[in-house]
C-alpha cells in the first residue's frame, strides 16, 4: 500500500507539472481524476501515510520564474468533480443537509487558463494566473491585449475578479495554419494555445492570438447571490457566458447537463463540463472549503471521447529510477482536435488488464485537452494476425537482466550506470525545480552524455575546463556556453532543499524536499539523522524513512555529495522567511556594478529575502536597478527608460 501510494505522488505531480508549467500534458483527465482518487481513498485509510506535498493538498499548478509573482488576497481554489448524475445528486445531498431548498447557479465550463483581474477606481492595474492557488504570475502585459476584457470599468471601483481566458475555435485553427506555413510545431488544442500565449514575455505574441475571457467571480461581492453578482460584472463592462442560468433544484441542473452535452459541438469554443454553484452568497459562506476546494461548487465533467485506431507497437523507455515503462504506438488518430500517435501502458499489469496485443484494434479515450489512454482491446475484431507482447528481461538500453520492484508490480533496471537512467538522472537534476541550470536542457545534456562530457552531477561543475572544447561543437558560441557557465555558478548558490530534489533521491519531491532542508539545516544533519534513523517529521513515513536511509548509506552517493561541496555547492538551507518588505515586494530587480559592501550573490540573496525578484536583463518590465562602480549599458538603458535607480548607499537604507 505504501509502495502505492508513493507511486500514485509521482505519476501525479508529473501530470501537474506538465499539464501546469509546461503546458503538454501527457495524461488523460479521467486517468488523472481515477489516480487522485485512489490516493485520495489511500489517504483515508492509511493516515499515517499522508505527505505534506501530497497533490491532493495541492490547488494547482506552479509559478514559473520568468514572471513576476503575484500574491493572491483571496486563494484561486480549484474545484471538485463529478461524473456523473450520481456524482451531482450526492453534491446536492450534502448541501441539504446543511440547507434546505438550494438554488443553483450552472455555468459552462471553459475550457482556458484561469485569471484574476485586479481593478482600483475602475482601472485594470493587474492580471494573475492562478499559479499554485496562493501565488500566481503577473500577466498584466498579456491581459491588456485582449480585446475584450476593459481596461477601464463603467463604474470607478475597486475590485479583484475571476475568469477565463480562452482562444475561440476559428482563432485557434487559424494560429495553427499559420504556424504550418511556418513549419512550426502546431498547438495540440485551444486550451494549450491559450496558455501558452498567455504566458508570453513578448505581449505582442498574445495580442496576435485574438484571445478571449468569460468572468464569474467576485470573490469579495457584497451582492445577496452569486446569480446576483454575475449581473453585477456584466453591468461593471465584464464579459460573462450568456449561458449562466438560475436554477431552482438539483433536476433542473441535470437538465442542464444533458442539454449542454448535445450542444456543446456548436459553441465557437471549448468546454469539458459544467460547474455548478449554491447561488445564495450566504450558504457558500457558511460551507466554507477545505484545503483545496470550495464546498459550495463542484464541477461536472462530461464523459471522455474514445475513438478506434490500430495498437502497432509497444516499446519500453527506461525512467531516472530504473523503472521500466511499455508504451503504445499506434495509428496516428484524431481525438477532440489533437492527432495522438501513443500513450503510456503503465506496467504489464495494465498491459494484461486491459488483453492488449500488437496489431490489436484498441479505443483511445481523452477526456479534456490531454493527451489519451488505451482503454481496451477490441477481441471481435481479432484476425489471427496479432502478437502477444511480452516484457523484456533485459533492459532495452544497457542489457542488464530487469529485476521487480518492491511492489512486485513494475519492471526495474538495477544498474545504477544504465545510460538511459543517468540521462534521465541528469535531466531531472538540472531542471527548473531542482537546480536550475539554464542552457542545460534534455537534448544538451543527451549529446554530453554521450560524448563524455558529462557523466554525472559532478560533471556539471567541471565543464568550464572544457570551454573550449565545447565552443568548436555546432551550435555553441562564446556567448551560449558564457550563458551555461554563469547559470551553473549561479546554482551553487541554491538553497538545500533544490539540491535535496535534484538528487533524485526516491520519492522526495520538491517540498518533502524542503521540508527535510527546513528540519536540517545541513546536508551533514540530514544525513546523520537518515544513517541513524532519527528523521521525526509527521508529513514523512517509513516509506521515505527508508528511502532516505538506503540513499545515505550509500558510498557512492556520499562520495559525490562531498565532491559538489568541495566544487563550492552550497548545501546549507538559506531559508523563505520572506519579508514583506514594501521597497521590495514583487518588484523585478536589476543588479549592475561592483557593490562595496556586497557580492553579487549576497545582494540578490538579499532582494530574494525581502520580496522581490532578481533578474539580470534591463528591460520595460524591470522595476528597479541597483548599482554599484562600472554599472556599464545596463545603467544607461534604466535611465532611457526611466528606470528608478538606486546606489548602495539607497540600497541599504530601504532594506531597513
Amino acid at each position: 500500500m505504501e509502495a502505492r501510494y508513493n507511486e500514485l505522488i509521482n505519476l501525479i505531480k508529473k501530470a501537474n507539472h506538465e499539464y501546469y508549467t509546461l503546458d503538454k500534458p501527457t495524461m488523460s483527465d479521467q486517468e488523472w481524476d481515477s489516480l487522485m482518487s485512489e490516493l485520495k481513498k489511500i489517504e483515508e485509510m492509511h493516515p499515517n501515510l499522508k505527505q505534506a506535498d501530497s497533490p491532493t493538498q495541492i490547488i494547482g499548478g506552479e509559478v514559473i520564474e520568468s514572471f513576476q509573482k503575484v500574491i493572491h488576497q483571496n486563494p484561486m481554489m480549484s474545484l471538485s468533480n463529478a461524473f456523473n448524475a450520481s456524482d451531482v445528486l450526492n453534491f446536492d445531498e450534502r448541501i441539504k443537509k446543511e440547507f434546505k431548498n438550494p438554488t443553483y447557479v450552472a455555468e459552462l465550463k471553459i475550457d482556458g487558463v484561469s485569471v484574476s483581474l485586479t481593478y482600483e477606481n475602475g482601472v485594470l492595474v493587474k492580471g494573475a494566473t492562478r499559479g499554485d492557488g496562493f501565488i500566481g504570475e503577473d500577466i498584466t502585459h498579456n491581459v491588456k491585449t485582449i480585446k475584450t476584457i476593459p481596461k477601464q470599468l463603467t463604474k470607478k471601483v475597486n475590485i479583484e475578479v475571476r475568469g477565463e481566458i480562452f482562444m475561440p475555435k476559428a482563432s485557434f485553427n487559424q494560429l495553427n495554419e499559420d504556424r504550418a506555413k511556418n513549419n512550426e510545431p502546431l498547438f495540440q488544442n485551444p486550451r494549450n494555445a491559450a496558455a501558452g500565449s498567455i504566458r508570453q514575455l513578448d505581449s505582442t505574441i498574445a495580442k496576435k492570438r485574438n484571445l478571449d475571457a468569460f468572468f464569474y467571480h467576485d470573490p469579495n461581492t457584497e451582492c445577496l447571490t452569486h446569480y446576483e453578482s454575475i449581473k453585477m460584472l456584466k453591468d461593471l463592462g465584464l464579459k460573462v457566458n450568456p449561458h449562466i442560468k438560475l436554477l431552482n433544484n438539483v433536476n433542473e441542473v441535470l437538465d442542464y447537463i444533458k442539454n449542454w452535452s448535445n450542444k456543446r459541438d456548436n459553441l465557437d469554443y471549448e468546454i469539458d463540463g459544467i460547474v455548478i454553484k449554491v447561488n445564495d452568497i450566504h450558504m457558500q459562506k457558511e460551507l466554507g472549503a477545505t484545503a483545496k476546494n470550495p464546498k459550495w461548487a463542484t464541477a461536472y465533467k462530461f464523459p471522455a471521447e474514445e475513438v478506434e485506431t490500430t495498437l502497432t507497437n509497444i516499446i519500453c523507455t527506461v525512467g531516472r529510477t530504473g523503472l521500466i515503462t511499455p508504451n503504445a504506438i499506434f495509428d496516428p488518430v484524431k481525438v477532440m482536435g489533437s492527432t495522438i500517435r501513443k500513450a503510456t501502458l503503465h506496467n504489464e499489469e495494465f498491459i494484461n488488464e486491459r488483453d492488449l496485443k500488437i496489431g490489436d484494434k484498441i479505443i483511445i479515450r481523452k477526456a479534456g485537452d490531454v493527451i489519451p489512454e488505451v482503454v481496451k482491446s477490441l477481441k471481435e475484431k481479432r484476425t489471427g494476425s496479432e502478437q502477444e507482447f511480452k516484457m523484456p528481461k533485459d533492459c532495452p538500453i544497457c542489457n542488464y537482466n530487469l529485476i521487480k520492484s518492491k511492489s512486485e508490480i513494475d519492471l526495474m533496471c538495477p544498474n545504477v550506470l544504465c545510460p538511459a537512467r543517468n540521462i534521465e538522472s541528469l535531466i531531472h537534476f538540472a531542471s527548473r525545480k531542482a537546480m536550475n541550470l539554464e542552457g542545460l536542457g534534455e537534448r544538451i545534456i543527451e549529446d554530453f552524455y554521450n560524448m563524455d562530457i558529462i557523466k554525472n552531477f559532478v560533471d556539471i561543475y567541471k565543464i568550464e575546463n572544457q570551454k573550449e572544447e565545447l565552443i568548436e561543437l555546432e551550435g555553441f558560441g562564446d556567448k551560449s556556453i558564457q550563458n551555461l557557465l554563469d547559470s551553473i555558478e549561479k546554482s551553487k548558490q541554491n538553497s538545500l532543499e533544490k539540491l535535496l530534489f535534484g538528487l533524485g533521491i526516491k520519492g522526495i519531491g520538491e517540498k518533502t524536499a524542503k521540508t527535510l532542508a527546513k528540519k536540517h539545516q545541513n546536508i551533514e544533519q540530514l544525513i546523520s539523522a537518515s544513517i541513524d534513523n532519527e528523521i521525526n517529521i509527521p508529513d514523512i513515513g517509513p516509506i521515505l524513512k527508508q528511502n532516505l536511509h538506503d540513499y545515505f548509506i550509500t558510498d557512492e552517493n556520499i562520495e559525490i555529495i562531498n565532491q559538489l561541496k568541495e566544487l563550492g555547492i552550497n548545501t546549507n538551507y538559506i531559508g523563505d522567511n520572506i519579508k514583506e518588505n514594501i521597497n521590495f515586494l514583487n518588484k523585478r530587480i536589476v543588479v549592475t556594478g561592483s557593490l562595496k559592501n556586497y557580492k553579487r550573490e549576497e545582494v540578490q540573496k538579499l532582494i530574494e529575502l525581502n520580496g522581490g525578484i532578481w533578474s539580470t536583463t534591463v528591460s520595460k518590465n524591470t522595476d528597479l536597478v541597483i548599482v554599484g562602480e562600472n554599472a556599464g549599458s545596463k545603467y544607461d538603458k534604466a535611465v532611457k527608460l526611466n528606470i528608478p535607480i538606486w546606489d548602495e548607499e539607497i540600497f541599504e537604507s530601504k532594506l531597513n
